[in-house]
């Protein structure tokens, strides 16, 4: 099993022991998780994490400015020149990492773009989320997965649902892509952390009853078709999947 997967799985189980222990509240509880997560892979990414003195605070941000004009002004070339250069001069300024980390990306220059977002995140860990962190974020989770990189995608894309608890779409979109590519145990995480967001998403529920039942894990398929039916008692299409696969565990 992958090493990030097998971190995932380990820190799942501490999470329902702290919970069931009457612990800490379950949605602390998997930020932190999301984060330890998130700070293990951003460690993968050259630089990233590195501790670096600030040469010339003033110039780093003279030298942004420049770099924002020459893009506005699609120079593209000439943007990247000065965003490397103002990060070379502040190699703490995140927002540098994360305009030069968004010219390559524009350029459909992927790979040179992840260092420099994940540079960026690692800066802004302990911050307030804000839109562009939650960018950063989830188009590097999205970048990953077009990769096949899974171990570093599902770290981010756990995250990107936990900052943006709302989205319902990009949990499909993430979710789908992992089961289709055979990362089952990837696409399962990803619908527990649905859950996690959506806690009343009869469908969700139904999704990762699937996944399990493709798995061939019956009886945790059905606790999980019998929530979903719970969370809506109208519809017949729950009640029916919990009353199949009850007859099948039955025979």
């Amino acid at each position: 099993m992958r090493v990030i997967r097998k971190e995932l799985l380990k820190v799942t189980m501490t999470v329902t022991l702290l919970v069931l222990a009457g612990g800490l509240p379950a949605v602390q509880v998997a930020a932190q998780v999301s984060e330890t997560s998130l700070q293990t892979v951003l460690s993968r990414y050259a630089g990233a994490t590195r501790s670096s003195p600030t040469v010339n605070e003033e110039l780093a941000r003279r030298l942004f400015r420049r770099g924002n004009t020459y893009s506005n002004l699609e120079r593209y070339d000439e943007a990247i020149e000065e965003f490397e250069q103002c990060i070379a001069a502040d190699p703490n300024f995140a927002e540098g990492f994360r305009n030069l980390a968004n010219t390559y990306y524009f350029l459909e220059r992927y790979r040179e773009a992840k260092p420099y977002y994940a540079r960026f995140i690692a800066l802004t860990l302990d911050d307030e989320p804000n839109t562009a962190i939650r960018a950063a974020i989830t188009t590097m989770g999205q970048i990953e997965r077009q990769d096949g990189n899974y171990q570093e995608s599902i770290a981010f894309d756990l995250r990107a649902i936990e900052l943006d608890p709302g989205n319902d779409s990009q949990v499909h979109i993430m979710g789908n892509t992992y089961n289709n590519e055979g990362e089952t145990d990837n696409a399962i995480l990803i619908y527990q952390a649905g859950i996690e967001a959506q806690p009343d998403n009869a469908f969700f529920y139904r999704t990762l009853g699937r996944l399990l039942e493709q798995e061939g894990r019956l009886d945790e398929a059905l606790a999980q078709y019998e929530i979903a039916a719970e969370r809506d008692p109208e519809s017949d299409f729950y009640a029916n999947l919990v009353e199949t696969l009850r007859a099948r565990l039955e025979r």
